[in-house]
């Protein structure tokens, strides 16, 4: 009898069912150093645990990008070892900081099923929760996959398709406790521009590229544990080619909008992604932004942006997004919607 696991297909999923995956995580300094190694990461409340404690908190917390990577890592083998693409994120929150010494790990739940119509694969949707050592949630996000079916003739599920929220609420935002930017050190940070400084449509080209190395990816992959074949084995796709993990542009995409939005200090909320076009090594990562909104918060001299985060393999001052018909331009990579803070 095999022993061996061959990953869940579409028929294997059913409505409710919760999956507790395995194997939890210790992270630690190392991964911030790994981190900062393979990414151009220097925004200044996750590089100095002095810049962070004049911040108000114990010290410099992981990346916001840390978590998310362990944490969705752990659902590779149960959710998408079989999938054909990851389709989109939603209702993305960051409920707390993931300290160096934390345990992490996931469990996710099936909220939607749809059998696409040529009966060999269909989509998957499922609520991811991150927890701590503690069994407190640090992250809770929805992602939605296209997986193989194992048997073409196995019938289809009812479908039910989630209602999702197009963003976040600001009332709904997360602030660490303790937060405060009344003190912030702009000199220190990189950049003078405050929350003030940025109008809802502006759009900032972040200058800088990086060409993504096959080597750094590998590393990244098995780094965040994640076993998706199409990022290993090259036999895994017609054309031969390692596919690009997309947490790792949208990590090389954060780390280059430090240009223009060193103050975006961190993360609190993922509203919704897309994966608009393979990326694969040799393609040189550029990325811009766009102003999409702005909020207050309860915090001192905390100010929330919304931000749309695009990564491109072509020339990002270009600003472009889609094409006339609403399809993504070939050099699009990616388009994140998410909300981060900001001093006042």
């Amino acid at each position: 009898m095999t022993k061996t696991n061959p990953g869940r297909f579409f028929e294997d999923y059913a409505l409710g069912q919760v999956i507790r995956h395995a194997v939890p995580r210790t992270v630690a300094e190392g991964e911030r150093a790994l981190y900062h190694a393979l990414y151009p990461a220097r925004h200044a409340l996750y590089s100095s645990d002095e810049f962070a404690a004049s911040c108000g908190l114990d010290g410099s917390p992981m990346d916001d990008l840390i978590g998310f990577h362990v944490v969705f890592g752990k659902t590779v083998p149960d959710v998408s070892l079989n999938a054909i693409a990851n389709l989109g994120y939603a209702e993305g929150r960051w409920l707390r900081p993931v300290w160096p010494g934390d345990t992490l790990r996931s469990e996710s739940e099936v909220i939607g099923l749809r059998q696409n119509s040529n009966g060999k694969s269909g989509v998957v949707w499922v609520r991811t929760r991150g927890l701590n050592q503690l069994d407190e949630p640090v992250l809770d996000y929805v992602r939605w996959v296209m997986v193989r079916k194992r048997d073409a003739a196995a019938p289809a599920p009812e479908t039910v398709v989630p209602d999702l929220s197009n963003s976040v609420a600001p009332a709904d935002l997360v602030i660490p406790e303790g937060l405060s930017f009344s003190d912030y050190d702009f000199d220190l940070a990189g950049e003078p521009h405050r929350w003030g400084d940025y109008a809802v449509g502006e759009k900032i080209d972040h200058v800088d590229g990086v060409t993504i190395e096959e080597a750094e990816h590998m590393l990244a992959t098995r780094l965040w544990q994640n076993t998706a074949k199409v990022h290993f084995d090259a036999t895994n796709r017609d054309d031969g080619r390692r596919l690009i993990y997309g947490g790792h542009v949208i990590s090389m995409a954060r780390a280059l909008s430090f240009n223009g939005l060193a103050n975006a200090q961190m993360i609190v909320a993922l509203n919704a992604g897309a994966h608009a076009n393979p990326c694969f090594a040799g393609d040189t990562v550029r990325a811009w932004s766009e102003v999409l909104d702005k909020a207050d918060t309860d915090a001192p001299g905390v100010g929330a942006i919304r931000l749309r985060l695009v990564a491109t393999k072509g020339d990002s001052a270009a600003f472009t997004l889609k094409d006339a018909d609403g399809r993504y331009a070939p050099e699009v990579l990616l388009d994140l919607d998410c909300w981060a803070l900001m001093p006042v």
